[in-house]
């Protein structure tokens, strides 16, 4: 199979790396493609704005299958171009990826389909911003939630506390010609679901989370993500399940009725509520670092997938399947990012890096005239480890940040603390509850002696454990894992 991938990022290295471990592997082309990319597939110099040039390029190549990697190209009409020119397409049309271009319409699929989501309103008038903000956050109690209508990179959205920066937000969005969101603040721990659509069926893939704030303790101004991890210990029996039949199949079954086939990857970012599971946002493909973890996890071959998909019928292949081991992926940010970002400085430490373990995906590198890897973009290097649990995992890509050298970079050093935290304390719980009924087998020890439950302390934690089905989701069993909650709200 020869497969085109689309796009210069973090996001696309991982697709590139993963498609290069498919037996048989296939023949992988990318356009424009990065340093990194350029170790496992031929890179072609043309540029994601240039639909006219990607698609010639795709045809002359005669690929099998395009892989569309960033939203941009995707909203823009690159999909419907390519399946014009008779080519099998990975991605959405410009009319489907409106769930990711266009928030508010988003929220009009989403109360069309009876999807779940937060009350929201679309302010383009500055001077409703203020009843706007009033009418979701009446009072004022809980952080104010400003999203940017249109593509923003995935820092269009203001979580705060603030109602100034609010206001601020919104009036910056709006005097820029755009429109704004404002949204109920939801709360609880948020969850990342990639679905893989065929246009009538769904595809769940492995669940993860990321972090969005710049700075650790979720500090910070939004980023476009500073690190995941996958699998969820502490997630609910039956989390997948419910997103796919409340929140990806409906989403396709309302775009189908309007006659708007989704193809390609739908994101289901979602909010573990006290009031249930709530979408946050859709994406119309891969997230990124999210993708870096997931796939990462990954056994089954990722381009039958992708390729039944794109040709309409996923009942084609098997399901995924899902390595046990945990991932863990920290990203090293270029100085000052997210609010500027410092390029042009020499990288090192890479090789370091995978010395211990891990593996480095490059989101923003270039190579100068005489070789030399630069950074290139604000989130610069993504460093991948896996292990036996979250612990093992993120001990690794730490290591693997540390190696790395950048003058003036930053990495968050807790990602997927909290989780591992939990997972250990899991597996000493149940440990302790073996050992105490292998005792009682024994007869040495009366049944109401010692307490061997399982139970944790009264801190806010689940009382879980989980063994990974191929969809996913996780069966509980009773020990205790800490649920740890991205600020991206």
């Amino acid at each position: 199979m020869k497969i085109l991938v689309i796009g210069t990022g973090g996001r696309e290295h991982a697709i590139v790396r993963r498609l290069s471990l498919d037996s048989p592997a296939p023949e992988l082309h990318a356009a424009p493609g990065n340093p990194g990319i350029a170790a496992l597939a031929q890179c072609h110099d043309v540029a994601l704005d240039d639909l006219d040039g990607l698609t010639a390029l795709a045809t002359e190549l005669a690929a099998d299958l395009v892989v569309i990697g960033p939203e941009a190209p995707l909203v823009a009409g690159l999909a419907d171009r390519m399946r014009e020119a008779g080519l099998d397409v990975f991605g959405p049309s410009a009319d489907a990826a409106r769930l990711e271009g266009s928030k508010s319409w988003a929220k009009e699929i989403m109360d069309a389909a009876g999807v779940p989501t937060a009350r929201a309103v679309t302010v383009s008038d500055v001077d409703a911003l203020a009843d706007g903000l009033d009418s979701v956050n009446p009072l004022r109690d809980v952080p104010f939630v400003v999203k940017a209508d249109g593509l923003a990179a995935g820092k269009g959205v203001v979580v705060t506390d603030d109602h100034e920066a609010a206001l601020e937000h919104g009036r910056a969005c709006i005097e820029a010609g755009g429109s704004v969101v404002l949204e109920e603040y939801l709360d609880g721990p948020e969850v990342s679901l990639f679905c893989v659509c065929d246009g009538e069926r769904v595809v769940p893939l492995a669940p993860a989370q990321d972090f969005k704030r710049a700075l650790a303790g979720d500090a910070g101004p939004n980023t476009g993500g500073m690190g995941a991890y996958s699998p969820l210990p502490w997630a609910p029996p039956g989390l997948v399940a419910e997103i796919v039949s409340r929140v990806a199949e409906p989403t396709v079954a309302e775009l189908s009725r309007r006659g708007i086939p989704f193809v390609g990857i739908l994101y289901c970012g979602l909010a573990l509520t006290a009031r249930g599971t709530r979408v946050v946002e859709f994406n119309a493909r891969f997230g990124d670092p999210e993708t870096q973890v997931v796939l990462e996890r990954l056994v089954s071959p990722l381009g039958p997938l992708l390729a039944a998909a794109a040709r309409g019928d996923l009942r084609a292949v098997e399901a995924p399947t899902w390595h046990d081991d945990a991932a863990v992926v920290v990203v090293v940010a270029s100085e000052g990012y997210p609010v500027s970002s410092r390029t042009g400085g020499p990288i090192g430490g890479i090789d370091a890096a995978e010395a211990l373990g891990a593996h480095v995906i490059h989101a923003g590198t270039a190579l100068d005239d005489d070789g030399r890897l630069l950074s290139a973009g604000g989130r610069v290097l993504a460093v991948v480890a896996t292990g036996a649990d979250l612990v093992a995992a993120r001990s690794t890509a730490l290591a693997g940040a540390e190696a790395i050298d950048l003058e003036g970079s930053h990495f968050r050093r807790d990602i997927a603390q909290r989780a591992a935290e939990g997972q250990r304390a899991a597996a000493l719980a149940q440990g302790a509850s073996s050992l105490g009924s292998a005792i009682r087998a024994a007869g040495t020890m009366q049944d109401d002696a010692a307490q061997s439950d399982g139970t944790g302390p009264i801190d806010g934690t689940m009382q879980t454990s989980s063994t990974t089905r191929s969809d996913g989701t996780a069966t509980q069993s009773d020990s205790t894992a800490t649920i740890e909650q991205d600020a991206d709200r």
